[in-house]
């Protein structure tokens, strides 16, 4: 039985999140941008929350709405905190369903290299496609084990470096997320394991999560006659689309 504040409690933690995107859950991550965003209870935005504010009631800052769209990393300063990464490569695991219509979205995983980099154009895994369980918000838990590094480019223990996570919603809106990392000997970094990278499957976890190959062709043909597409053909394909998204 749950007794009132424990529920209540639980029902803060989760509108905590109404508002939210993108989260890293594994190693780490550049700040929480979501929890703290200026937005009132009702996730109505007052005047004054576009910029970063303090906070007397909680003495600390509130973060501008909508900070999490802001390019590299979601408006948020580097860490000074930084998370060991193995210098072969390793895992990233996330939550991008905290925000209705993230049923499907397209993930860029890139890294920036140095302490504080500008450049985050070095892709580390091709783009794919996140299919979640539902577009509503869900908690779901997606995880990649072995990401590997960039080829052509030198990694030595101790560098830093910044791992960039997007994801494109299929609104068109680009989600910001970063972690900041320093190279270290495998050894030294804690293994991964089922309880810090894992797909949710259900339930509970939010699941089931999967992930669909994005990739681009040129020159497909056909022996069949070419379709002349109406107006009425187009607006019923249009209709079951939308239909199809709610």
């Amino acid at each position: 039985m749950f007794s009132c504040a424990s529920l209540l409690l639980a029902l803060s933690m989760c509108w905590s999140y109404v508002a939210a995107h993108t989260v890293i859950t594994y190693p780490g991550w550049r700040g929480d941008n979501l929890n703290t965003n200026g937005t009132n209870p009702d996730g109505s935005v007052p005047t004054g929350s576009l910029g970063m504010n303090w906070n007397p009631q909680t003495g600390g800052y509130d973060f501008p709405y909508g900070m999490q769209w802001m390019y590299p990393c979601g408006g948020l300063p580097m860490s000074t905190n930084r998370t060991k990464w193995p210098v072969t490569g390793g895992a990233l695991a996330f939550q991008p369903g905290w925000f209705n219509g993230h049923k499907t979205a397209f993930i860029y995983i890139n890294i920036g290299l140095g302490t504080e980099p500008l450049n985050y154009s070095h892709p580390m895994v091709p783009v794919f496609q996140i299919v979640g369980p539902t577009n509503l918000m869900y908690p779901g838990t997606f995880c990649l084990p072995q990401i590997p590094l960039p080829a052509n480019i030198t990694y030595n223990i101790g560098d830093n470096a910044t791992i960039q996570l997007v994801e494109a919603a299929v609104h068109g809106a680009a989600l910001y997320s970063c972690v900041d990392i320093t190279f270290a000997d495998p050894a030294d970094v804690a293994p991964v394991n089922s309880s810090n990278c894992f797909n949710s499957t259900g339930g509970s976890e939010g699941g089931p999560m999967g992930m669909n190959y994005v990739f681009t062709a040129r020159g497909l043909t056909s022996s069949a006659s070419p379709l002349m597409f109406s107006w009425a053909v187009i607006a019923t394909f249009a209709a079951m689309a939308i239909f199809a998204s709610i």
